[in-house]
């Protein structure tokens, strides 16, 4: 099963899937090796690897650690074209839908198509959508983008209904790394109803209680990063409540 097909899959039977964010630029090998070690017996279902800013590297070595311990799918969320490697299972085909930055929204993916083309992994045309998360972001400063407000989730759901209409495949609402705030129910909620497609969920999302609350209102995949960083135990806990609420 490809992982396009596992998530199209989870949002038919509504059993909610949990992702962790892994920052190249935050962490050692020993480190990388006890948070895969965690993730496994928390029952994580994917890792992403990527960020708007990584200064890092060696993210293809990342990713083969990350894969000699684990299969747990792992995918792609690159911030720029040198994120690109062939070591991942998968790879978010990220279009800045919600912004107006020509450049994120085609002009590199006009670089990236040959390359990827060649290489053996499986690409998702995501449509990523920047939400306000309460404070100024990496990616919303990098992006050079304004976040859709976090009280008008009218925009979200046109935003989505537009990408899916576009011929994407998956929805990536994030607030961000470093978010003072997660996404609100609400919007979730609106997003989900209106398009059929997968629905991820990230930034902001600090407990386990805001993880099962996104999950409900309408989210398939959450995402967490920051706060795993700080205090990796909480993957088990994130992951359980997720899980649970299927």
């Amino acid at each position: 099963m490809n992982v396009y097909t596992s998530l199209q899959q989870a949002r038919q039977q509504q059993q909610k899937k949990i992702a962790v964010l892994l920052d190249p630029d935050n962490g050692s090998p020993k480190v990388v090796d006890a948070l895969v070690g965690q993730a496994m017996a928390a029952r994580v279902d994917y890792f992403f690897v990527g960020g708007s800013l990584v200064m890092n590297r060696q993210i293809g070595q990342w990713i083969q650690q990350i894969k000699s311990i684990c299969n747990i799918p792992v995918i792609l969320f690159p911030g720029s074209l040198w994120q690109v490697v062939p070591e991942a299972d998968a790879l978010f085909f990220l279009s800045l839908v919600s912004g107006r930055n020509a450049d994120l929204l085609i002009g590199q993916h006009v670089v990236a198509a040959p390359i990827l083309k060649q290489m053996p992994i499986e690409v998702m045309s995501t449509a990523y959508m920047l939400i306000d998360g309460g404070a100024p972001t990496t990616v919303s400063y990098i992006s050079n983008s304004t976040p859709i407000p976090a009280d008008k989730a009218q925009i979200a759901v046109c935003t989505a209904m537009a990408a899916e209409l576009l011929g994407m495949k998956i929805i990536y609402m994030d607030s961000g790394s470093g978010a003072k705030n997660a996404i609100s129910e609400s919007m979730i909620q609106a997003v989900s109803q209106h398009v059929p497609l997968p629905l991820v969920v990230g930034g902001g999302i600090r407990t386990p209680e805001r993880a099962a609350l996104s999950c409900k209102a309408g989210a398939d995949v959450v995402v967490v990063g920051n706060v795993l960083e700080k205090d990796p135990s909480l993957i088990g806990e994130m992951a359980k409540a997720v899980h649970e609420s299927n």
